[in-house]
């Protein structure tokens, strides 16, 4: 059964079919969202300094603000790309910043990093991962990272496998950007806003979390830690 069905089930307590759900869309005349393919977007062609790969596809925390993960997308406008960065908490799975520009900048990643230290002011010692691009390699950016405490980790040349917060591009797009037009760069800010901040975060089921959104997992994380 699918994941968003079971979900669907959960939730509501009504348990349906996948046969019936297939007949009822054909009568419908509904179809499902069909996945499009990506293309590479990070350039690592430089020679700056990298930093070694300590996660090597252990894709594992066992408490929120241990591991973020970063990267960087665009989404396209009528007025031209819109750039997108993010930091997402491996554990709970919450983007935790992000950050939306014309351009691709080391400053557009720099502001992703400092809203999700805003937001939750994570001890010394987190894990930073990301991918090779030059924006993460950048000396105003690694420079950072030191001051707050946090330790690089960057994926393999060219290795899809050691990069996990493409993941959420892929649900950021199948499920929303997609589906829609975006006439300006403004429009597309505040839908993808909406979208993180409203669905995915607060709202959005996942499996692995025990069918809770981020935020609903976050909490009873530190609920059961008040408790024990």
């Amino acid at each position: 059964m699918p994941v968003s069905l079971l979900c669907r089930v959960l939730e509501v307590g009504v348990v349906v079919g996948v046969h019936r759900i297939k007949r009822i869309r054909r009568k419908l005349g509904l179809r499902c969202r069909q996945k499009r393919k990506f293309k590479v977007t990070t350039d690592s062609r430089h020679s700056l300094p990298v930093a070694g790969n300590l996660l090597n596809q252990k894709f594992e925390a066992s408490a929120p603000n241990q591991i973020w993960l970063s990267d960087m997308t665009y989404i396209p406008t009528g007025e031209g790309w819109l750039h997108l960065t993010g930091h997402k908490d491996l554990f709970t799975g919450e983007v935790v910043g992000y950050a939306m520009a014309e351009r691709m900048t080391k400053n557009l990643v720099s502001q992703s990093l400092l809203r999700a230290i805003a937001a939750k002011r994570p001890a010394a010692g987190l894990i930073h991962h990301s991918d090779r691009g030059s924006q993460y390699c950048a000396q105003e950016y690694t420079l950072l990272l030191d001051r707050f405490g946090m330790t690089a980790s960057m994926s393999r040349k060219g290795n899809c496998y050691d990069a996990p917060m493409k993941s959420f591009w892929g649900v950021l797009k199948n499920k929303q950007i997609h589906h829609c037009r975006y006439a300006t760069r403004q429009e597309a800010i505040q839908d993808i806003t909406g979208y993180i901040e409203i669905f995915y975060n607060r709202q959005r089921k996942q499996a692995r979390l025990r069918f809770l959104s981020p935020v609903a997992y976050e909490r009873l994380f530190y609920e059961k830690r008040l408790a024990a």
